[in-house]
């Protein structure tokens, strides 16, 4: 993988010319969601696979990387290096709904297409953003459907929600009360918390003492940790129930010392450990061209999130512009890659709700507990 350093100007023709076409991810390499890194860092073993092979109609892809550090004053900065100094033809990835919505106006109004955003929140889709493609489920349907599964498979009915006090985390409350409110139902308990944050004895306390037999937990790697290790001093053992953006097993079993067992989450692709060509392709590309890097989720979501622009790109042939990439990422019908199918129109951004649900086995292994299911509930569908 290769981090390019900021030195050459602005490009006569933004993004690409007859040689490259550059694309880039910001992601925080550092900080208290550093364990989400990978996913910017993904999308190189993917372009090293596809330069390989010649390129897209001869233009090899150059992916940079920068580190946001999860913090939106520093997303901003370095969107703006690389848009204005590298000249960037699409954005990946990007992790982080407060970054992401601290540049997204700033990106539409350069007109850089922005692919599959790490986060998935009302705001990035509704109303459309002409260059904004998101992939994976709002959080909203995600949650709904988790909560479904505790109520309805676990006839669990004392729901907990502690969530990070930001758009990611208020966008996945929001689908614990839709569901809930359909049901009849409230949660026990709703506790927000900053990301930040590193004693959260009181928050614990609070789920225990609401009589909380699961709890939902929107939040980032580190406070998820946290959570489950503060509850294991006071034996509290709920069911504890994540989005997919903690469904690195792997990696998160072995963070906490190996209390992810038995946690819930959503899941928005093929399991890393998966025999499925697909998979085995890319693990067997990460040996060869990423060798230091980790063959777990967080870095094959950068894949994920980079094959539909890629696709688009292949369909666009040699005469490249913005325009032909947007028309081509409009027309994008029924595309699989190692997650859900992805459909996106020119009036529709979302490019799907479905998701499966997992459940973190012994060593952090996977336990596949539903496959592929869709928000019944969804609201976006009904606008």
């Amino acid at each position: 993988m290769s981090f390019f350093v900021c030195s050459t100007p602005v490009f006569a023709v933004p993004g690409f010319d007859d040689k490259e076409i550059r694309i880039a991810a910001w992601g925080p390499q550092t900080g208290p969601a550093a364990a989400w890194g990978s996913v910017a860092r993904g999308p190189s073993v993917l372009a090293s696979l596809i330069n390989d092979e010649g390129g897209i109609h001869g233009r090899k892809i150059k992916h940079f990387v920068r580190d946001d550090m999860y913090n939106p004053a520093q997303t901003k900065v370095v969107v703006k290096e690389l848009v204005e100094k590298e000249g960037i033809f699409a954005f990946v990835c990007g992790t982080g709904s407060a970054g992401g919505l601290a540049v997204k106006d700033y990106l539409a109004e350069h007109k850089v297409i922005w692919v599959g955003p790490a986060t998935s929140i009302k705001e990035y889709v509704f109303p459309v953003q002409p260059y904004l493609f998101s992939i994976y489920p709002l959080y909203e349907d995600e949650s709904s459907i988790l909560t479904k599964y505790v109520v309805e498979k676990m006839k669990i009915k004392e729901i907990g929600v502690i969530y990070q006090n930001d758009p990611y985390g208020k966008n996945g409350l929001d689908g614990v009360r839709q569901r809930l409110s359909k049901l009849n139902m409230k949660p026990v308990a709703e506790i927000p918390v900053e990301s930040t944050e590193k004693d959260l004895s009181s928050h614990i306390l609070k789920l225990k003492n609401a009589g909380a037999k699961a709890v939902v937990m929107w939040v980032n790697p580190t406070t998820g940790v946290i959570l489950v290790k503060t509850a294991a001093t006071i034996g509290y053992k709920p069911q504890w129930l994540s989005s997919n953006t903690l469904s690195d097993f792997a990696l998160m079993n072995k963070i906490s010392g190996g209390l992810w067992e038995g946690v819930i989450t959503g899941a928005f692709m093929l399991p890393p450990d998966s025999n499925d060509p697909r998979i085995v392709r890319y693990r067997n590309a990460m040996k060869k061209y990423t060798p230091e890097e980790r063959p777990g989720l967080f870095y094959f979501a950068g894949i994920l999130f980079t094959e539909p622009l890629i696709d688009a790109l292949k369909r666009v042939g040699k005469n490249l512009s913005t325009e032909a990439a947007l028309k081509a990422l409009n027309s994008t019908k029924n595309f699989q890659g190692i997650g859900p199918k992805v459909n996106w129109t020119a009036k529709q951004h979302q490019g799907t709700d479905s998701i499966q649900i997992w459940q973190c086995g012994p060593g952090g292994s996977t336990i596949v507990l539903q496959d592929w299911t869709a928000n019944e509930l969804a609201t976006w569908k009904k606008k």
